[in-house]
């Protein structure tokens, strides 16, 4: 069946000589994964390597079998083009860590528009903004909405975070309630708009704080969760 699509590329791989292996997150049909045949030695294709940087904007025209196996793409062009997300070096580590943590938590073949929505809006205002250092945090916090693992915020004065429960608690219960000042740090990011994050103050060492606190959140409730490769690059961008 030939789809026309929006997509956002989570992941562009060699495979053999001259092609790619490319997975996207649709708009139609959730996460597919396509073999390119060629595109790395072809300068008269539909198709070129520009258009496979990770986390650009396309529209497709794709043959989806359905079957499990790689599809295959016939045409894209980019849509909503980039400034400064594939040039400006923070923000081109700030887009190998999204794109390798969307690559693990986007796991099903299936439409999810309000996250793909999410997810344009949010990349369009990295690529407009030059306040960033605070980006990643607030964008894997709601990433967890979309989840279904978002914190529960009815006690969130509550000094301990409870990592396995989500949620805030007056006193530990257990190897995996935390508390301290990346806790309280945390939560300033709750309701905050991307617009707002330039006003949460925190220190390089408290960011990393608060990020490690997010992944060790992400590893008790993504199953296919793996320390991400690009954590060290980010690291050290922002030290």
């Amino acid at each position: 069946m030939i789809v026309s699509t929006k997509a956002i590329v989570l992941s562009a791989i060699k495979y053999s000589e001259a092609d790619l292996i490319v997975s996207c997150f649709t708009e139609s049909a959730g996460l597919k994964s396509y073999l390119l045949r060629n595109i790395l030695k072809s300068r008269k294709g539909k198709l070129r390597v520009s258009h496979f940087q990770l986390l650009t904007q396309l529209e497709i025209s794709a043959i989806h079998r359905d079957k499990g196996t790689l599809e295959r793409i016939q045409e894209a062009k980019v849509i909503n083009s980039y400034s400064s997300l594939h040039t400006d070096v923070v923000k081109t580590g700030l887009v190998m860590f999204l794109a390798e943590m969307l690559k693990m938590a986007i796991r099903e073949e299936e439409a999810n528009h309000t996250l793909f929505i999410y997810l344009q809006r949010a990349l369009d205002w990295l690529d407009a903004n030059d306040s960033v250092a605070n980006f990643h945090i607030l964008f894997l916090l709601n990433l967890t909405s979309f989840l279904g693992f978002y914190p529960d915020m009815v006690d969130s004065e509550q000094e301990y975070f409870n990592l396995q429960e989500g949620n805030f608690e007056h006193s530990g219960t257990g190897l995996t309630s935390v508390k301290g000042p990346q806790v309280e740090a945390l939560k300033e990011f709750f309701g905050m708009d991307f617009d707002d994050i330039g006003g949460i103050k925190l220190t390089k060492t408290m960011r990393s704080e608060v990020l490690n606190l997010l992944l060790s959140y992400y590893e008790l409730h993504l199953q296919a969760y793996k320390k991400p490769k690009s954590l060290l690059v980010l690291n050290q961008l922002f030290n």
